[in-house]
Parts: structure tokens; sequence; C-alpha cells
């Protein structure tokens, strides 16, 4: 097994940010999987008015007080995208797009997926639906597969395919030219409809229907029931408890992830609080195993 983390973060918010400031303070092994330039949505907000102790601050100006606070309390991010999380009893792996980690505790962060699944996407989800091309490839040699892609950065995941696949379709959902290897098919159609009986078969889009082996849905961030198994969801959110854990033993959620009221003072007290939470499900987790030893 590689190594270990006590706290796994995903999500690199106010929330996750925290999060990972908390645990550093508590003296614990982190790993935080997410965006170097933390949350879009703060990048993005014009002017914040009810952050406690940083009034009337820019979206742009808050990210970097956030990022800086971070770095200097030791804080590194790992720009990776977690795609899924499995409970191995004992601890946690994580699959992301560029390898595979373990920790013992898990907090997620990575706030609200907007899209919903396409018809077909949840029942044939490890049945040729996946979320990482980077990952199952080498499933696909001399198959077709179809990437849908949310963002420019999912190019790379296409051209990787293409090494693997004998036929690579491309769809961005984005403005910008895509810019792939040559032999990949870009097309500019919308995805409606994942079919199959047992495994992926074709896709239906609103012009036509492309036969395939496998439909990589590549989205700025993965559903919190499909991001890890077993999870109790309400929605799009996370079920938690004061403390923020879940229905899972050492998961613990923050932030928009968690529910209403998307706000970003919410979402930094929740990764506190998920934080501690998690150090206190270690600690309990290391008194039993001593009591037993």
């Amino acid at each position: 097994m590689s190594d270990l983390y006590d706290i796994a973060i995903i999500g690199t918010g106010p929330g996750g940010l925290e999060a990972a400031i908390t645990a550093k303070i508590r003296n614990k092994n982190i790993l935080v999987l997410g965006s170097p330039e933390s949350s879009l949505k703060v990048q993005k907000a014009h002017e914040i008015g009810n952050y406690l102790g940083l009034p009337a601050i820019s979206g742009e100006q808050m990210q970097k007080t956030f990022l800086d606070h971070a770095k200097s309390m030791g804080v590194e991010i790992t720009d990776d995208r977690a795609v899924a999380v499995y409970d191995f009893g004992d601890y946690f792996a994580i699959q992301t797009r560029d390898g595979n980690y373990n920790a013992s505790s898990i907090i997620l962060a990575t706030g609200v997926v907007a899209a919903k699944p396409y018809p077909g996407e949840e029942r044939l989800l490890g049945r040729g639906v996946s979320y990482c091309a980077t990952c199952d490839a080498p499933l696909y040699r001399d198959k077709t597969a179809i990437v849908i892609a949310s963002s420019p950065s999912e190019e790379a995941e296409a051209d990787f395919m293409s090494e693997y696949a004998a036929k690579v379709y491309y769809i961005p959902l984005y403005k910008e030219e895509a810019h792939v290897r040559e032999g990949i098919e870009v097309l500019r159609v919308k995805p409606v409809e994942i079919v199959g009986e047992n495994k992926v078969e074709k896709l239906v889009t609103d012009q036509d229907e492309i036969t395939a082996d496998g439909v990589f849905i590549l989205r700025e961030a993965v559903a919190p029931g499909q991001l890890v198994p077993g999870l109790e969801t309400d929605g799009p959110h996370v079920k938690v408890n004061l403390d923020m854990s879940t229905s899972l033993p050492g998961v613990f959620a923050c932030g928009d992830i968690a529910g209403l009221p998307y706000q970003y003072i919410k979402a930094a007290g929740q990764g506190n609080t998920a934080a501690l939470s998690a150090v206190n499900y270690l600690a309990a987790k290391e008194r039993l195993k001593n009591q037993q030893g």
C-alpha cells in the first residue's frame, strides 16, 4: 500500500482550505486534492460583504487571502481530481486522474455538481460509463470511446484515450475551439441519453446516435453519491450531522456539498468543524487499536 495520509481533503474552496489549515495545526499528515487556484466561484465573485473580518472584499482578493494563509501554514495542494473513493474498512483508497492515494479519513469539500446525470449514466456506471479517461483507457484498446468534456482542460484525457482506442469521439460542451490529436473526431452535439442493457452500447445525442463501447463524462466535479459509493445523499448534497460526519464512518463533508446556504463563511466554519471531527475520529480509532492490542 502507498503512503497512508491521516486525512485526505478533496476540494480547495473555503471549506477545503480551512479544513487543511485546521488539520495542519493539529499536526496531521494531509493530502489536499484540487485546483491550486482554489475556487473559481470565489474568484469570480464581484464583492463579498458578509465575511467577518474581510469587509467589502472582492472574490479575487479573497481567493488570494485564502491561498496565502494556507501556504503560510505549509498546506500543499496536489493538482489532481478525485474520481472515486473506496472504503476498505481500515482506510480509504482515492482514485484520481493521475494516480491513487490512501487515507485514514476523508473530508469532502467539492462543492455542488450542477449538472444532472444523463439518463442511463448511473445505471451503466462501471459498465462502460466512467469519469476518468486516463484511469480506464487501457481497457478500451481497439474499441470505440466517447469523451464528453466540460472544459478545455479535458483535451489531454481525450488525447491519451486515442493512444489505446481504435476510435475516439470528442464532445466539447464548452464554446472554445477544441484542440485534440489528429484522428479524434470532434462533434458539436448535445448528449441526451446513454443506452445499453448490461453495458454501454451507444450515446443518443440531439442529432444522432453514436455506437460506442465506453462513454467518459469529464465534469469539473463528480456527484457525491458517485464519488463515494454507499454515501447517503439528499439530491446534490451529502447528508451530514452537526459534526459534519456522514453516513460512512471516517468520511466528513463541508461547504456547499453539505447543503444550503451556499455561503463562504459557512463553508469555512464547516471546514474547521470537519477537520476537528476527523482528528477526533482518528484519535478514537487509535485508542480502540491500543485497547485491542
